[in-house]
């Protein structure tokens, strides 16, 4: 089992093992004692690794010597240096005081370890040492997993503080403690060793001195959040009864919480037959007596990482918590506040994995400036990454304040003075710019390269010349789809897939290995991000600002789906990818820039575009014009149950004489076809969206995949997955909404895609 994963059933604290990810480029501290083993994982191949220690004779076997110093590291700035510089510093380690060595070498391959064996206590930095990756280059730096295994009988160490606290408190398992909060001061509730749910109860200190009791109220902040528990972003608030925020939230690692039910309370208990039973309600009066605030039967508080649902029956329903070791909420005051947190009590079902352990509570000025997040996972089993933002990030703030998570970015829904409608005829008659960095890019090289990616993509990849770019399907053996993708063959062994799946390039490294094959699948999503410039005009305005060398086309000559190495501005800017790519059915281009030269290029792009009439444009209008366009989406249009002809896209499965996974499947698939996606006008304009049941008479015969209004059609349109009897051009189909039966839309099946089918636009 993987070491990050934590095993069902009681005592989570019995497998002492933490995983800790560097990024690629980045570092990370930890601290060992006497006895503590760390393991260095390379998952992805060619990364080196280099460890520094504070004491060497702390360390087992140590063979220091030639490696970079951590002061030069520092200096890099790579993710986690500013935590690892303030460590040391509140320990009192001078960073060139610290003896290095390297660990994993740069030639290693995928799934390369070295141990680190710790005789005492010492402060270790791991470091992923690597600088930026050109966009025409293929060396970024990548990401390790470092395992630390507990000597019997070692608790688990509590993560490092944000900042400096201003309260460190620890609430033992199945008690509660009571502390007060200045306004704009922040707090932290930690779940130490996980699985471990954390009651939540603020008051509006204020009022509490005139002996009025205002507290967070669930229903109130429910109603006005539109939410079942707010998260990191606009509406991230919890409020009081009288409609006013308390509290606010800015990151949370888990997502998921209860703001619907009471702490568990005596009552509780006794109906299970556990009278006497130790109870957050009874501990919260126990804390709160002191305080002046009276007792109640039942606390009606926000249980973080207790794991409740609703059923589709409207029962309520629990599991074991998702919160792992280290995971937690952090909360901004917005007034004074005195707070009471609970570790639940609860051991006889799986509301804390049968078994309560402690939680942390920690205070932080309100000086302190902290990112929004919400931690978000491509996989069940990956670390949480925090909401981060992309290189064009506060370019496009400058434009609006409507950002929302997306697969661990933060990006535009639409944009302040035009909105959505706004940028779509932008990018339909003129012009218009987007974020689309959290695409997932891997790079892959080596000799068997080509073969691996024939191998497991649907596309005829001998057939890709260098230069070119083309969409493909990767599925299952079943013929599910896994993802869609766009591949960039760079020279004759190196590949650039860009997806929508971190998934995928874990995926490809598995069928690598699998097949003994000399290939290297490396995440360079970090190292790539890009924005499209969509439109009529989006040749014109490259054209200003693009520079190409003279054995590569210009951007007037890039014909659809190839690509260009470029520069910005002239022979000396900075580098560049342009492909002729897009998700819009228009004519226009992708612009893949290193995270540092971000804003020179969206400040360039944007001063040739905005005298042209091209405007920023968000989530929401993109929606409208890739469904215009037939363009699927992920969890929508298809998914691991959808084959790629049933998702409308059968056009990217080739006709290739060597086996690729999923072939056979989708040679019977094909021949017998079961679903098929079409088209769909709608009458009226009631809201049809995803998921909506499709009927003729009383049989379901299909679902909507994804809708949208179409300014271009004057008509509300939709994609939809239909039984191939019914999906004939002009079949006339019912929407069932409420129950599917008591209230019906009309549409009818409609050519597909709904704009520009003979893609004259993107040609053009």
């Amino acid at each position: 089992m993987d070491a990050s994963l934590l095993p069902p059933g009681p005592s989570p604290t019995a497998i002492p093992r933490e995983r800790v990810v560097v990024r690629g480029g980045g570092m990370a501290a930890l601290t060992l004692g006497a006895g503590d083993r760390m393991t260095v994982l390379d998952p992805e191949g060619l990364q080196p690794a280099l460890v520094f220690v504070t004491e060497t004779d702390a360390v087992e076997d140590w063979e220091g010597a030639g490696v970079e110093t951590l002061p030069a590291l520092l200096d890099q700035g790579g993710e986690g240096s500013a935590e690892v510089a303030r460590l040391l510093a509140e320990n009192g380690f001078a960073p060139a005081s610290l003896a290095g060595r390297a660990l994993l070498s740069r030639d290693g391959g995928a799934g390369a370890t070295a141990d680190v064996a710790a005789r005492a206590d010492v402060l270790v930095v791991v470091a992923a040492p690597g600088g930026p990756m050109s966009p025409d280059a293929q060396d970024a730096p990548t990401d390790l997993i470092v395992t630390v295994t507990r000597a019997r009988g070692r608790g688990r160490p509590l993560p490092a503080p944000l900042a400096p606290p201003k309260l460190d408190v620890r609430v033992p398992a199945a008690e509660a403690r009571a502390y007060t909060v200045k306004a704009g001061d922040y707090i932290q509730i930690i779940d130490v060793d996980g699985r471990q749910c954390a009651d939540f109860l603020a008051f509006d200190a204020a009022a509490l001195e005139k002996g009025e009791e205002f507290g967070l109220d669930a229903a109130t902040t429910r109603t006005l959040m539109g939410a079942a528990y707010p998260g990191p972003g606009l509406y991230s608030k919890y409020y009081d009864e009288r409609q006013l925020p308390l509290v606010e939230v800015i990151r949370d690692t888990v997502g998921r919480h209860d703001t619907f039910a009471l702490a568990c309370s005596a009552k509780y208990y006794e109906d299970m037959g556990y009278p006497g039973h130790a109870n957050c309600t009874d501990n919260f009066n126990a804390v709160l007596a002191p305080l002046g605030i009276r007792e109640r039967a039942g606390w009606p508080a926000i249980n973080f990482f207790y794991n409740t649902a609703v059923d589709h029956t409207n029962a309520i329903t629990m599991d074991e918590p998702w919160s792992r070791p280290g995971d937690y909420v952090l909360l901004r005051a917005l007034t004074d506040l005195v707070c009471a947190t609970s570790s639940c009590a609860d051991d006889i079902d799986p509301a804390n994995g049968w078994e309560p352990t402690d939680i942390h509570v920690r205070v932080y000025d309100g000086a302190e400036n902290f990112s929004k997040g919400i931690a978000f996972r491509m996989s069940a089993d990956a670390e949480p990454r925090l909401t981060r933002e992309s290189a064009f990030h506060q370019s496009l703030a400058a434009h609006t304040r409507n950002f929302v998570e997306y697969r661990g970015f933060w990006l535009p829904t639409c944009f302040t003075g035009e909105g959505p409608i706004a940028e779509y005829w932008a990018c339909r008659e003129k012009a218009a710019v987007m974020d689309l960095s959290p695409l997932r890019k891997f790079e892959v090289t080596g000799p068997d390269a080509e073969i691996l990616l024939q191998r497991t993509v649907t596309r005829d990849m001998r057939k890709l010349a260098v230069g070119q770019v083309v969409y493909t399907a990767l599925c299952y053996d079943h013929g599910g789809m896994i993802d869609d993708a766009t591949v960039f063959r760079l020279s004759p062994t190196n590949f650039r897939v860009v997806c929508g799946e971190e998934f995928t390039g874990a995926w490809l490294r598995t069928k690598a290995a699998e097949w003994g094959l000399n290939v290297h699948v490396r995440a360079s999503t970090d190292q790539l991000h890009n924005i499209a410039v969509q439109g009529p005009l989006s040749r014109d305005i490259l054209s200003e600002v693009i520079w190409t060398g003279p054995t590569q086309p210009a951007i007037t000559e890039l014909k659809w789906f190839r690509f260009a190495v470029a520069r910005l501005g002239g022979p000396t800017g900075p580098a560049l990818v342009v492909s002729r790519t897009g998700y819009t059915g228009e004519l226009g281009f992708e612009i893949w820039c290193h995270p540092k030269d971000g804003k020179a290029l969206f400040d360039a792009v944007w001063a040739a575009g905005a005298p042209k009439g091209m405007k920023p444009l968000g989530l929401s209008a993109l929606d409208m014009l890739r469904i215009e366009a037939g363009l699927v989406f992920a969890g929508y249009d298809f998914c691991d149950q959808t084959d790629p002809y049933e998702a409308g896209i059968g056009f990217a499965v080739a006709e290739k004489d060597e086996d690729f996974v999923g072939k056979a499947a989708l040679a019977r698939r094909k021949a017998n076809p079961a679903r098929k996606l079409v088209g769909l006008v709608i009458e009226g304009n009631d809201a049809v969206g995803h998921g909506d049941p499709l009927f003729v008479g009383r049989a379901q015969v299909g679902d909507v995949t994804s809708a949208t209004r179409s300014p271009i059609l004057k008509a509300q349109i939709a994609l939809a997955r239909i039984d191939v009897a019914h999906a004939a051009t002009d079949t006339a189909i019912e929407i069932g909404k409420l129950d599917g039966h008591r209230k019906r839309i009309g549409a009818q099946i409609a050519p597909f895609p709904h704009f520009d089918p003979q893609k004259t636009k993107v040609r053009s």
